[in-house]
């Protein structure tokens, strides 16, 4: 469990961790965007970012975690952040604590936090934001569900009382859930394009919403020495051969290729670095109980599925070798991950036709998905590994900024998903918790049920670690998901550009910084 430390050593952790990410990220070489000797980027440099669709909004109830968290990091503090270990650090809190029977959280913030219009952040704006967030219909409003009250009784200090414990509630305060916003404007509409945040960037007059994003440095930033771009550009370019172009072409110096494009980006003068188990590719079997799609609801019907896929094919042809086959949601490096598990379905078409004519569909049936930008790099492999056991895809084109929405809206049976890797208890909560974002229709089962509230009691990390694993088990055992890989992330960068290659880099403009000389 973690404990309060001291202002100073809190203040310590915090600008080591941020000293860390930049140093990892600076290397010895000249540098077209204004870097000096020494590895110190001076005042003028600039970085442009491409992504492939834009945050759906900017308002903290509404914040996604896709790539547009390059946006919303940049204008927003978290009230903590999730560092390159992988592990928890203070940010805009400068320490927690948990109460001993876990069910209540003090944080106490730092003292030099200000909006981009200057004016002081005090805890009861954190309370404002959290509360608004906890009463919002939206992404962050489940990860508040088991908030009953968040209070501030001076001005750095917040506290949040809970109905039960929650094991992930501070890895969601490191994340979207955790901004800070301004409650004098939240509610205006302007505020969901034109922010008032408290973090390193605030947005330009040369913004142009949905396509261009213009990031101008606050130096007046509690931290603004950890962001050497004074301006950063991200610019949303759907198509993934755009962006490609866009890279060669020198138009943006930093955007994340797929792995058929990486001797062509390396025979481009670009740099490439390979980012370890960045995501889980996997079908998600959403409609566990069959609301919408009742072959789902029949567990022979998910294990049938599981073994539709040659994981290693898959592998070696779709990712280029960038990837690992896996079985299992959870992060190779995490604690949840139990290698053990992984010769669980072999893949064997006979077997998985045997399975499906076992459960009342000896003739197959047909499963609609959508189809997203996640997805269409995929799609023909995927209806071709499903179609040879008999089950038919139907694809559907869903719009980027409505890719959240039809799955979080229960539309669909089944998605095609692909998943950063983060702690445990984040893809615990997210895949199979009630309220988790990726479980639509709200599966639940007693038995799973005792094993997520024996997680949220247990505050002895390695003793959690173990009871991770036996839920990990529980869901492959009975196919909740069809994990296909876990996938590396390949970034490319032009020359004046370098990238941290840490497993747990996370998504902010952070993760880049001018080369020295």
């Amino acid at each position: 469990m973690r404990t309060s430390s001291q202002r100073r050593s809190a203040r310590a952790a915090t600008a080591i961790a941020a000293a860390l990410a930049l140093a990892l990220s600076i290397t010895a070489c000249s540098s077209p965007s204004g870097g000096q000797s020494g590895g110190q980027p001076n005042d003028s440099a600039t970085l442009t970012l491409a992504i492939q669709a834009p945050p759906p909004s900017l308002d903290p109830a509404q914040l996604d975690e896709g790539t547009g968290t390059f946006i919303w990091s940049s204008l927003f503090d978290t009230l903590l952040k999730v560092d390159n270990e992988g592990k928890i650090v203070p940010n805009a809190a400068e320490s927690w604590e948990y109460s001993e029977d876990l069910l209540t959280l003090t944080l106490t913030l730092r003292d030099d936090l200000t909006f981009s219009t200057g004016d002081a952040v005090t805890a009861q704006d954190v309370a404002d934001t959290l509360n608004r967030t906890r009463e919002t219909p939206g992404q962050q409003q489940p990860k508040l569900s088991s908030v009953e009250s968040v209070e501030a009784p001076d001005d750095v200090t917040v506290v949040l009382t809970l109905s039960k414990p929650d094991p992930v509630l501070v890895n969601y305060l490191a994340q979207a859930t955790g901004v800070i916003g301004d409650p004098a404007v939240l509610d205006d509409a302007e505020s969901a394009v034109r922010p008032t945040g408290s973090g390193p960037y605030e947005l330009a007059d040369t913004t142009v919403d949905g396509t261009s994003y213009v990031l101008q440095r606050r130096d007046d930033y509690w931290n603004a020495e950890a962001y050497p771009f004074e301006t950063v550009t991200v610019r949303v370019i759907q198509d993934s051969t755009a962006i490609f172009n866009a890279l060669v072409a020198g138009e943006v110096n930093a955007a994340n290729i797929q792995a058929p494009q990486l001797e062509q980006a390396k025979s481009s003068n670009l740099t490439v670095a390979q980012i370890g188990s960045a995501a889980t590719i996997l079908l998600l079997l959403a409609d566990r109980e069959g609301t919408i799609q009742p072959a789902l609801g029949d567990e022979r019907v998910r294990q049938a599925l599981n073994m539709a896929f040659d994981r290693q094919l898959y592998v070696d042809t779709l990712f280029a070798g960038i990837a690992e086959p896996t079985e299992q949601n959870f992060n190779m490096n995490g604690a949840a991950y139990d290698a053990s598990l992984e010769d669980t379905y072999p893949f064997d078409p006979e077997a998985a036709r045997e399975l499906l004519a076992d459960a009342g569909y000896p003739d197959g049936f047909t499963l609609t998905m959508p189809s997203t930008l996640v997805s269409q790099n995929y799609e023909p492999a995927i209806t071709q590994s499903l179609g040879d056991i008999g089950v038919t895809v139907q694809w559907e084109p869903v719009p980027p900024q409505n890719i959240a929405s039809s799955l979080t809206g229960g539309q669909y049976a089944a998605v095609v998903w692909a998943e950063g890797t983060n702690l445990a208890g984040r893809e615990m909560a997210n895949h199979f918790s009630p309220n988790g974002f990726l479980n639509p229709f709200h599966w639940e089962t007693p038995e799973f049920d005792e094993m997520l509230t024996a997680i949220a009691a247990e505050s002895d990390l390695d003793a959690q670690a173990e009871l991770y694993k036996k839920a990990s088990a529980y869901t492959v055992e009975h196919a909740l998901n069809a994990p296909i890989a876990s996938l590396g992330a390949l970034w490319a960068t032009s020359k004046d550009v370098e990238v941290a290659t840490e497993v747990n880099v996370p998504k902010t403009v952070r993760m880049f910084a001018p080369s020295g000389d």
